[in-house]
C-alpha cells in the first residue's frame, strides 16, 4: 500500500477540485472518470495561457500571434502521434470527440466502401457511439450490422465473434476497454483474424488511452478514436487516427474553410491530410490542453499508472471480502 499511497497524495496535489468540501464534511471523491476525467492544474494553466498570450486563429495569419497559435496547435498533433506511436502527424485528424471521429469512419469510409449485404461487425458491449453511426450507414447503403456476444463472465466471446467473421466482414469496430464491464478485449487476437479475413478494424480506445500503453502498429488496426476528456484533457477535443494511404483515399466529410486547396464555382479540390477532414477554426485550446494532458500522463508514466490501479484493486477487493454482509 506504501506505493499507492505516495502516488495518491502526490497525484492529488495535481487537482484543484479534490480540495472541495461540498458536504462540509470530507474533500470530494471522484470515481466517475469512465464517463471523464477531472483536469490537472497543470492542463488548466495551459489552456489559460493560451488564452492570455498567444490566442489567434491557426494557419490563417501571417502576423506573430497566428504563426505562434499553429506552432502550438500542431505540435499538439505531434503530441497524440508520439502518444499513439503512429507514423506521422498527418494521420492525426482533431475531432470533437470519440463519437465523432467513429462517424467520420462510418460516413467517409463506409458510405464510400460498404455495398450491399456487406457485413459490419461490433460486439454487443459497445458504446452507442459505437452502434448508431453503423446503423445509421447500414441503413444507407443496404448491408449489416452484426454483433458478437458476450460470455457469462462478461467477456468477449472470441468463439462467436470467428463464428460471425465471414468473408462479407468489411470492418470490425471494436471497443478496446468497456466503459460498462471493464474488460480488455483481445485486440491483437482480433486483429489478426480480421486481417485473415480481409477486414478492416476500428478500436474504440476511449478507456484505453489513460490506462495502457497503445501502440497502433503494434496492434496492426486501421482506426483509432480517442477522447481528450478521458485523458486528463479538455472536453470538446478528441481524435482519429488512420493510415495515411486510407486517409488519402477518404472523401471529407465536413466541407467549409480550412479544409480546402482551391474553390471554384463548379468545383472545390481539398487540402492535404490531416487538414482536408478539418473544416472551420478548430478547437485550438482545446487541443493545446489535450497535449499538456498527454504530458501530464506521460511523466506519471502508464506502467505506474497501471501498477496504482492494480494496488488499489486488491485493496478495494480485500476491503470487500471482509465485510460481514
Amino acid at each position: 500500500m506504501k506505493t499507492l499511497q505516495n502516488l495518491e497524495l502526490f497525484v492529488r496535489e495535481d487537482f484543484p477540485i479534490l480540495d472541495k468540501n461540498f458536504n462540509k464534511k470530507e474533500k470530494l471523491i471522484y470515481l466517475d472518470h469512465a464517463a471523464t476525467t477531472q483536469k490537472p492544474k497543470q492542463v488548466i494553466k495551459r489552456i489559460n495561457d493560451y488564452y492570455l498570450n498567444s490566442n489567434a486563429n491557426v494557419h490563417r495569419g501571417a502576423h506573430q500571434l497566428s504563426a505562434k497559435a499553429t506552432e502550438e496547435f500542431e505540435n499538439a498533433r505531434l503530441s497524440i502521434k508520439n502518444y499513439i506511436k503512429a507514423d506521422s502527424e498527418k494521420e492525426i485528424i482533431f475531432t470533437r470527440n470519440a463519437t465523432e471521429a467513429i462517424n467520420i469512419v462510418a460516413k467517409s469510409w463506409g458510405e464510400k466502401n460498404l455495398q450491399e449485404n456487406d457485413e459490419i461487425l461490433l460486439s454487443i458491449m459497445e458504446h452507442h457511439s459505437n452502434i448508431v453511426p453503423w446503423q445509421l450507414v447500414a441503413e444507407r447503403n443496404k448491408c449489416k450490422v452484426k454483433f458478437t456476444k458476450i460470455t457469462n463472465d462478461g467477456t468477449l466471446d472470441i468463439e462467436d465473434f470467428k463464428n460471425k467473421l465471414n468473408t462479407n466482414t468489411k470492418i470490425v469496430s471494436i471497443v478496446h476497454i468497456s466503459n460498462t464491464l471493464g474488460c480488455c478485449n483481445p485486440i491483437k487476437q482480433i486483429t489478426q483474424l480480421a486481417k485473415n479475413n480481409g477486414s478492416l478494424v476500428l478500436v474504440d480506445a476511449c478507456q484505453s488511452l489513460a490506462h495502457t500503453e497503445v501502440d497502433v502498429k503494434d496492434l496492426n488496426i486501421d482506426f483509432l478514436a480517442g477522447s481528450g476528456h478521458k485523458l486528463c484533457g479538455p472536453t470538446g477535443i478528441g481524435f482519429l487516427w488512420s493510415r495515411e494511404e486510407i486517409l488519402d483515399k477518404m472523401p471529407p466529410l465536413f466541407g467549409g474553410g480550412e479544409m480546402i486547396q482551391d474553390v471554384f464555382e463548379e468545383k472545390s479540390t481539398w487540402a492535404d491530410l490531416p487538414h482536408k477532414f478539418e473544416a472551420g477554426t478548430p478547437a485550438i485550446a482545446e487541443a493545446i490542453g489535450l497535449s499538456e494532458a498527454l504530458n501530464y500522463l506521460n511523466k506519471l508514466g502508464l506502467k505506474n499508472i497501471q501498477k496504482y490501479e492494480k494496488e488499489l484493486t486488491e485493496y478495494l477487493f480485500e476491503k470487500l471480502l471482509s465485510l460481514k454482509i
